[in-house]
């Protein structure tokens, strides 16, 4: 029988989300930002291996469209991230101990339920693992099997962080939508040449109706 997931999706406040597209974006970047999320979060709801989506988050604007897609919204310390990362984990813990738990970078808006399926049977594999983004310098997903110290290293470059304390690296070939983070122009443009998510195709339809996000 596989292993069923847990999986931690942190959200920033709104104000202090995806500020490297806002020349792009303009007045429309926190709609985008919710867009990104709500993508995120329905893929991973839709992967058979995914039991729960455990959302941290301190702002009501992203909490309540998330919530209504199916996620646990567990309030955000404010103490950075793998703070805030573990403050989910240990949620998702106690809903259900005997579940491998996994975080996941909010901002995949091409994410495939597939693709994310893949990913976890690999990290299934290993007491902890992590998916590098498609970069080779940060990381999208970090996970650890039950009853493993979840000791996630995000921030920076955060793939060398992880490899040093003995995560291993995940090299799954066909799961570039679980790779394809979202923080600058370029890479909106990668993520659309992956296919968007219908939330996030809807926001990239009203900004550019012709032509791809500028640089």
């Amino acid at each position: 029988m596989s292993i069923r997931w847990s999986l931690v999706i942190p959200v920033k406040t709104l104000v202090a989300a995806k500020t490297r597209l806002a020349a792009a974006t303009g007045p429309h970047r926190t709609r985008l930002a919710v867009a990104v999320a709500c993508d995120t979060v329905a893929a991973a709801l839709s992967c058979p291996l995914v039991a729960r989506v455990v959302v941290v988050t301190a702002d009501p604007a992203a909490a309540g469209p998330l919530a209504a897609l199916g996620a646990d919204v567990v309030p955000d310390p404010d103490r950075g991230l793998n703070t805030a990362l573990r403050t989910g984990a240990a949620h998702a813990v106690r809903l259900a101990p005997g579940d491998a738990v996994g975080a996941l970078q909010a901002d995949l808006p091409a994410l495939r339920p597939a693709e994310l399926g893949r990913a976890l049977e690999a990290a299934a594999e290993f007491d902890q693992s992590f998916v590098p983004d498609a970069l080779d310098v940060g990381t999208t997903f970090y996970g650890v099997l039950p009853g493993r110290p979840f000791t996630p290293r995000f921030g920076g470059e955060s793939r060398a962080k992880h490899l040093a304390v003995g995560a291993k690296e995940l090299c799954v070939p066909g799961i570039d939508s679980v790779r394809r983070d979202v923080d600058t122009p370029d890479d909106l443009r990668a993520a659309i040449r992956l296919g968007l998510g219908k939330h996030t195709a809807a926001i990239v339809a009203d900004l550019w109706p012709v032509t791809p996000p500028p640089a």
